[in-house]
C-alpha cells in the first residue's frame, strides 16, 4: 500500500517572489476589477479617460492614445494590450487616414487607496504589448475571448466573471511588463531579477526586521557592494529607503483599519518610538499620522 504523502503545508515552497510583491500591491491599494466596455466609433472622435485604471484591447483598426499634458501620441493597432496602471487621465481618439474604424476593449480597475502605497506610484503610467510583436501572452488572448463571451452573452454571475478575469490580465500584463527588456527600475523590475528577488521577498514577509544590507546582501548570496548596487539600478532605490517606504506603507494601513494608538502603529511596523515614526510618516506624508488618520476617516 502507497503511504499518503505528508502534509503538503510543510513542504519547503517554490519561491515566487515576483508573485507574492504582485500580490502584495493589490493589496496595498486595493485593486480589483471593475468593469468593461466595447467602443466602435465612426469618423473623428476623441473619448476621456481617468480616475481608474484603465485597460485597452484593440481589435480592430488603430488608434491614438494620449496621457493628459503630454503632447505625444501612441498609436497602438489591433491586438495590441495598453495598460495605465496608475489611473492617469488620458484620451483615445482616432487616427487620419488610418482605415477601417478602430473597435476596442475598455476595462476599468478600481483603484480603492490610490494614496496608500508606493508600489503603484513607481510605475509607468502607460504600459503597452504590441500583438504584432509577440509580446502578448496567450494567456491575454485567452483572457480577451473569455471577457467577449461574457460581454456577448451574459448569465448569472457574468459581472464576477468580468471582474475577476480583469484581474488576471492586470497580473498577466505587469509580469509580462516587468519580465521584458523595457521594464524601468522599480519594486517589480527587481522581483523578477533573481539575485535581487529574494531580499524583496524577505523585506515583505517581515517589514519589521532591522533589516542590514549585510544581511540582506547574504539573502541574495551577493557581497555588500554588488548587492547594493544592483538593488539600486533594478529597484531604483536604495535598500533601506524601500524598507522603509514598506514600513510605512503598512503603517497607512494600519492608521485606517484599525484603532491602535500610534504608539503601538509605530512598533507593529519596526519603529522603536513613536517620535522617530511621526518624523519618518510626516517626510513621506506630509502630516502627521494622527492627522493623517483623521483625514481617512
Amino acid at each position: 500500500m502507497t503511504a499518503p504523502p505528508g502534509n503538503l503545508a510543510d513542504r519547503p515552497a517554490l519561491a515566487a517572489p515576483a508573485a507574492d510583491l504582485l500580490s502584495e500591491l493589490l493589496r496595498s491599494v486595493r485593486l480589483s476589477g471593475d468593469r468593461i466596455g466595447r467602443y466602435a466609433p465612426e469618423g473623428a472622435f476623441s473619448v476621456g479617460f481617468g480616475g481608474v485604471g484603465s485597460l485597452h484591447v484593440v481589435e480592430e483598426g488603430e488608434v491614438a492614445l494620449r496621457l493628459d499634458g503630454d503632447s505625444r501620441d501612441v498609436r497602438v493597432g489591433q491586438g495590441d494590450f495598453v495598460l495605465l496602471p496608475r489611473g492617469d487621465a488620458h484620451h483615445v481618439s482616432d487616427v487620419a487616414g488610418a482605415g477601417r474604424p478602430p473597435r476596442w476593449l475598455c476595462g476599468s480597475f478600481t483603484i480603492a487607496d490610490p494614496q496608500a502605497s508606493h508600489l503603484l506610484g513607481s510605475l509607468p503610467p502607460l504600459i503597452v504589448l504590441r500583438g504584432a510583436d509577440g509580446g502578448v501572452p496567450e494567456g491575454l488572448e485567452v483572457a480577451r475571448r473569455m471577457l467577449l463571451i461574457e460581454m456577448q452573452e451574459p448569465s448569472q454571475g457574468s459581472a464576477v466573471m468580468i471582474a475577476r478575469i480583469l484581474d488576471l490580465v492586470f497580473i498577466q500584463i505587469m509580469r509580462t511588463w516587468a519580465a521584458g527588456p523595457d521594464a524601468e527600475p522599480n519594486w517589480l523590475a527587481g522581483a523578477f531579477d533573481p539575485q535581487i528577488g529574494p531580499a524583496l521577498s524577505a523585506i515583505h514577509r517581515d517589514p519589521c526586521h532591522d533589516w542590514t544590507v549585510e544581511e540582506l546582501a547574504r539573502v541574495c548570496s551577493l557581497s555588500r557592494s554588488a548587492f547594493a548596487a544592483r538593488f539600486v539600478a533594478r529597484v531604483g532605490k536604495p535598500p533601506g529607503t524601500y524598507l522603509a517606504h514598506v514600513r510605512l506603507d503598512a503603517a497607512t494601513c494600519l492608521l485606517r483599519d484599525t484603532l491602535l494608538p500610534i504608539t503601538h502603529v509605530a512598533e507593529r511596523v519596526g519603529y522603536e518610538s513613536e517620535a522617530a515614526f511621526s518624523r519618518a510618516f510626516k517626510n513621506r506624508y506630509g502630516m502627521p499620522p494622527a492627522r493623517w488618520r483623521r483625514g481617512t476617516r
